[in-house]
């Protein structure tokens, strides 16, 4: 029987900028870091946290929405699959790096000043028009706010 299942789903935070490049005419990849935090009790009975970092890629219009919307510090959800890229090294030694390949990518959190990036030729969008003190407005509410009834 064979079995084969590559799907990865993982929220955190940025940990850089992301990096939009240009792959031949028509296509777009941008690369960025994911720090994800899981927290958990230690044998001590403290609590404890490890962070682990993730190099994360999307492709095509998904790169641009990542591009134009997220910053570093920026939280999102992405659903993805793991990528191996291997290549030689300028000793020709073998190296390897295991990353994740983002099909779709949800932001999370409020916008902040950072995140909504745009430029002479290439605008934010109206909906992310800022308020008096400097940051983006929320585009819908978050959990944090009151329920509507």
């Amino acid at each position: 029987m064979s079995l084969s299942i590559n799907n990865v789903q993982l929220a955190g935070h940025l940990t850089r900028d992301p990096e939009l490049r240009q792959i031949g005419a028509d296509k777009q990849v941008a690369s960025f870091g994911l720090a994800v935090n899981r927290r958990f009790k230690g044998g001590d009975g403290e609590m404890k946290e490890e962070v682990t970092f993730v190099d994360c890629e999307a492709w095509g219009r998904t790169a641009e929405l990542v591009s134009q919307y997220l910053a570093k510090g920026s939280a999102c959800y992405i659903e993805g699959r793991l990528k191996l890229d291997s290549w030689e090294d300028k000793d020709g030694g073998k190296r390897q790096r295991l990353k994740v390949v983002a099909d779709n990518v949800q932001f999370l959190g409020k916008r902040d000043a950072g995140a909504v990036r745009g430029t002479a030729e290439n605008p934010p969008p109206s909906h992310a028009k800022r308020n008096p003190e400097g940051a983006a407005a929320p585009a819908a509410a978050g959990k944090d706010d009151e329920p509507p009834f």
